[in-house]
Order: structure tokens, then C-alpha cells, then sequence
């Protein structure tokens, strides 16, 4: 087996445990977006193209509400910005590659390749293909994403809609949190960012809640961990 097929498959078996969560998430998200009257192929496509699971549950979460186009890909464009910092780290590690490698692999570069990954490439500075870990992990990630999807989307049509599976939504963001409620800050920053978003539902315009409660805890994080670090 080539170094290059060795790596591949170490980045299968390093994120396969991290795909364990991933599987009702995606599960949930097909079942939601036929449940608000998407299309089977409009659902695939989005798994596809957006390929990030709490911006594309965010994003039917604004659907549903109405909120305009702009808010919309605003929004969904806020919650992956994170994505940049993400390219950012892995830099210096895929700096020698051309522009086209770089462009494939910026597109498997979820949440749990880029843990996996960002590990991997610390322990292998020295091994030129050291790459095709990140573009095994990450295509594990996609093909399971877009499995439970479609397995989400033949649930969806067989539901019925009177069970209003939309509560799903916040449950879902809410399973996510679970480790956050551990430090004392990120405590604040969820109850005021959360108590802003279901303040200004009704009450900001064009929907844009999310981008306005997104911001504002990100600032008060910010002058959280300014006076956090000056007391020590």
C-alpha cells in the first residue's frame, strides 16, 4: 500500500468514531426539510453545496420563518465563517501544494477532518502527502452526511406532517451545547446571545435575529476573556 493510500485510510478510521453523532443529525435534517416542503433533490443538493450541518439546520430554521434571502445566506455564511480560521491554521502545512489540491480539500475541511487532521499533520510535518488524511476524513464525513440525509428524506415523505417535527430543531442545538454549560462564560454568552435571538424574533427586522444575537455574543465573549485574563 502506497504512503498516499495509507494516510487516506488513517483518515477513514480516525474520524469514523466522530461520525457516531453525526448520523441523527443528518437523519433529523432530511426529515426536516421535507417536513417544510423542500424537494427531495433541493434537500441533496444542499447537503451538497452548503455541506455543514448546523448552517444548514440554520438555514431551515430562517426558511421557516421567513426570513429573507439576504438574512439567510448571511446567516449561513457567519455560522461556517469559522471555516477561514480552519484554512488558517491548516496553512502552513498545505502551503506547497498548487492552487487546485487546495481548493478540493478546502471543501472536505468540516469540523471533525480538521480536529482529526490538525492532530495528524502536527505528528507528520516531514510527509509530503500527508494531505490525503485530511481528504480521507473528510469525505468519510461527506458520504455519511449525505447517507443519513437521503435516509432523513425517505423518513420525511412517510412522516406526517401533523407531528411538526420542527421542534427537532432546537433539541438538536441544544444536544450540541451540552459541553459548553462547563465554564462559567460560555454560560453568559448562551443565555445572552439565546435570550436576544428569542427577543428579537418578532421584534428585529428582516429576521435577522441570528446575525444580531451572533454578534453581540461575540462581543461580549470578547470583553469576557479581556477581563478574565487581566484578573489572573
Amino acid at each position: 500500500m502506497s504512503n498516499k493510500s495509507k494516510n487516506f485510510f488513517k483518515g477513514i478510521k480516525d474520524t469514523s468514531p466522530l461520525m457516531i453523532p453525526v448520523v441523527p443529525f443528518g437523519i433529523i435534517f432530511g426529515v426536516l426539510a421535507i417536513d417544510l416542503g423542500l424537494t427531495p433533490l433541493t434537500t441533496i443538493a444542499m447537503s451538497i453545496i452548503i455541506f455543514g450541518g448546523a448552517s444548514q439546520i440554520i438555514f431551515l430554521q430562517l426558511f421557516s420563518a421567513g426570513a429573507s434571502s439576504l438574512v439567510i445566506l448571511s446567516s449561513v455564511g457567519a455560522v461556517n465563517s469559522r471555516h477561514l480560521l480552519y484554512g488558517t491554521v491548516l496553512s502552513e502545512h498545505l502551503s506547497d501544494l498548487d492552487l487546485t489540491r487546495k481548493i478540493i480539500i478546502s471543501y472536505f475541511l468540516v469540523d471533525q477532518a480538521f480536529a482529526v487532521s490538525n492532530n495528524y499533520f502536527k505528528k507528520n510535518k516531514h510527509d509530503k502527502d500527508k494531505y490525503f488524511h485530511l481528504i480521507g476524513g473528510g469525505l468519510n464525513c461527506w458520504t455519511i452526511w449525505q447517507i443519513t440525509t437521503i435516509v432523513g428524506i425517505y423518513l420525511g415523505s412517510i412522516i406526517p406532517e401533523k407531528l411538526g417535527l420542527t421542534f427537532a430543531i432546537p433539541l438538536t442545538f441544544l444536544a450540541l451545547l451540552v459541553d459548553d454549560f462547563r465554564k462559567f462564560i460560555n454560560v453568559i454568552i448562551i443565555i445572552i446571545s439565546g435570550s436576544i435571538a428569542t427577543l428579537g424574533y418578532e421584534i428585529i427586522p428582516f429576521k435577522a435575529y441570528v446575525i444580531v444575537a451572533a454578534t453581540i455574543g461575540l462581543i461580549v465573549a470578547y470583553i469576557l476573556t479581556q477581563f478574565t485574563k487581566k484578573r489572573s
